[in-house]
């Protein structure tokens, strides 16, 4: 059993228990962590879906993240993944969500970020959390690292929640 399988079923455990579903909101893993998850047999008792917002102008329209927002701090910055991890909770109505918003390469990099920059927030009973993170590697392994990262801490902020 790999350790991605292994993390779905602690999650799986997790949200069943509590009865919360899960949205997603991706742009550069473009479905990635919502095909993880529904590799995992039964999700449908836990996941609710996602939107692969990939542009702009579907961040501002299905997420409702401002255009304002994106022009001043751009897609991959804390306040629009913030936003969008907000968005997918509220217009799916569900308990808990994860968004995502990075450069996964090989073009589209700058100084300030560079092929790899990964954001990720987490929104849930506990508000919401996010992080930024510099991965390693190709487009493909960026990306990976990404949705295995955005499981890895909503895992632990579900079991961090008493309220089971």
């Amino acid at each position: 059993m790999s350790a991605r399988h292994t993390l779905l079923t602690q999650l799986a455990q997790q949200l069943s228990a509590r009865r919360w579903r899960l949205a997603t909101a991706e742009s550069c893993t473009g479905g990635g962590i919502g095909a993880a998850v529904t590799a995992l047999a039964g999700s449908s008792a836990w996941f609710e879906g996602g939107v692969i917002s990939y542009s702009n102008h579907l961040k501002q329209q299905l997420l409702g993240v401002p255009a304002a927002l994106l022009e001043q701090v751009g897609a991959v910055s804390q306040p629009v993944v913030e936003a969008m991890a907000y968005g997918v909770l509220e217009r799916l109505g569900v308990e808990v969500a994860v968004a995502v918003s990075g450069i996964a390469g090989p073009d589209g990099g700058s100084a300030e970020k560079p092929v790899g920059t990964v954001w990720l927030a987490w929104a849930g009973p506990w508000g919401v959390q996010s992080e930024v993170f510099c991965f390693r590697g190709d487009r493909q392994q960026v990306r990976e690292q990404a949705i295995d990262q955005a499981l890895q801490q909503l895992l632990q902020l579900v079991q961090q929640d008493l309220r089971l």
